[in-house]
């Protein structure tokens, strides 16, 4: 590929297509139109932070659920996702090509904000059997799922079905990442403040009302972008694939473009690092730093440092390209997850630190995954921009197993490590093992996963075809 350009490259091993006039770098994309797609990852970012940093906990700590079988509850949801991403993918590639638009999945997603109140929202003779508190919360996460895979699906598939190039794709999902940020920002810095200590349903009631109304503002704004960006034009001529089950899409993409296969490993690998260390933020400024309320620190520390660092991120990658950017990204993240085993033995500046370098990490772990994957659809042999819900599918799926294995990962090493579960108002003392546990698992649990992200991330070889001088 051209940098300067844009132009696209052919996957190793097919003949390159017939030339067509070079897409643009994105600059030519109108900015209010641009802002306004963006702004609708503010609420995508509240839902993808705050079950990931609370539900759990939320069920252990509140509700009383043993850490195993709260494991599950979070779990099984999401195992739903690996069929249902796909398909509502396929759903949106029929949609864009009848009607030139995605926006009627988009709209139904935006019915997320009373499933994610309802997912809170235990009634008392529920709670009351940690049995019937761990399936009320899995049933409206399977439903809260299911919104959020409506908005999300069509949301991430706009890029690819703008008619932008390399660098433009990693401009557009800057803006993105920017937002989301912002997002995950007020997600995860409002929950544990809203919700307290984890002393009441209520107060997570409360928490949910609030986040949730923030949530459905944006998604209409996303909305308006997204018309904006791509205004509805009839039937777009592409075919639609009518391959049959959503399991079998899943395999079709994944066979068919191996640069994809290779992302989706990795970023598995990174969905659950990162879905991992959100889980375990509470537990480990409540039981290792022996301050609850530091939870609101740390997930600012983790957080924060994006808005900042996404457009240096996108500057260098103009210059490194997107897959060194990436691999420095995990190999500084697990080395700073390593660095938090020190807990309150270094003092409190010692954690904060590290996870201002998981935070600046974890800016480039969202940025470039996200770019890569239009890059691997417009990369391969044939028109396969047809298809892209049904790779925005399979990919937002992957992030879906992630959020899910994260958390389980970690409830699991509590239970190995004898963590013993609380009703609201409870105190209970936890065992040494459970202390190690706690500490383990947040720290050398994600450097070791991370680790082995970076070694499958290292057989990607499609940007070196992008940036490869011409």
């Amino acid at each position: 590929m051209n940098a300067a350009t844009g132009s696209e490259a052919p996957l190793p091993g097919h003949p390159a297509p017939a030339a067509v006039p070079a897409p643009g770098d994105g600059a030519d994309v109108p900015r209010p139109a641009l802002v306004r797609y963006a702004l609708g990852s503010a609420g995508m970012g509240v839902y993808v932070t705050v079950p990931g940093l609370l539900l759990l906990y939320f069920l252990t700590d509140t509700l009383g659920v043993t850490p195993w079988l709260a494991g599950l509850a979070l779990l099984v949801p999401k195992a739903v996702d690996i069929v249902l991403h796909p398909f509502v993918g396929s759903l949106s590639d029929r949609e864009r090509a009848r009607r030139g638009t995605r926006l009627r999945l988009l709209t139904a997603g935006c019915a997320l904000a009373p499933a994610f109140v309802a997912l809170f929202a235990v009634p008392g003779p529920v709670a009351d059997r940690p049995w019937a508190a761990a399936l009320w919360v899995a049933g409206w996460f399977v439903v809260a799922n299911a919104l959020f895979a409506a908005y999300q699906v069509p949301y991430l598939a706009t890029p690819t079905d703008m008619e932008i190039g390399y660098h433009g794709r990693t401009r557009v999902l800057s803006f993105r990442m920017v937002v989301l940020t912002v997002g995950i920002l007020v997600g995860g810095a409002l929950a544990p403040l809203l919700a307290g200590e984890g002393d009441s349903v209520g107060r997570y009631v409360v928490m949910a009302l609030v986040l949730g109304a923030f949530t459905v503002v944006f998604q209409y704004v996303g909305i308006g972008g997204v018309r904006d960006l791509l205004p509805a034009q009839g039937p777009t001529g592409k075919t639609v694939d009518r391959h049959g089950p959503a399991l079998t899409q899943v395999r079709d993409v994944l066979r068919r473009n191996r640069p994809f296969r290779v992302l989706v490993s990795c970023y598995l690998l990174v969905s659950t690092t990162t879905h991992l260390v959100l889980a375990g933020l509470p537990y480990y400024a409540r039981h290792e730093l022996e301050r609850p309320g530091f939870t609101t620190v740390l997930m600012a520390a983790f957080v924060a440092p994006a808005l900042l660092t996404t457009p240096v991120w996108f500057r260098l990658s103009r210059s490194w390209g997107k897959q060194r950017c990436l691999l420095l990204c995990q190999g500084f993240f697990a080395a700073g997850a390593l660095g938090l085993a020190a807990g309150k033995a270094a003092g409190l500046v010692v954690p904060v630190l590290c996870t201002l370098v998981l935070g600046v990490c974890f800016a480039g772990l969202q940025l470039f995954p996200f770019s890569m994957v239009p890059d691997t659809v417009r990369a391969a042999d044939g028109d396969e921009t047809g298809r892209t819900g049904a790779y925005t599918g399979v990919w937002t799926a992957t992030e879906a197993t992630g959020a899910a294995a994260g958390p389980y990962l970690y409830s699991a090493a509590l239970a190995l490590g004898g963590y013993a579960a609380a009703r609201a108002g409870e105190e209970v003392t936890q065992s040494g093992g459970a202390h190690t546990a706690i500490l383990l698992g947040f720290t050398l649990l994600p450097a070791l996963l991370m680790a082995a992200a970076l070694a499958v991330q290292s057989r990607y070889r499609l940007d070196a075809r992008f940036t490869a001088p011409r």
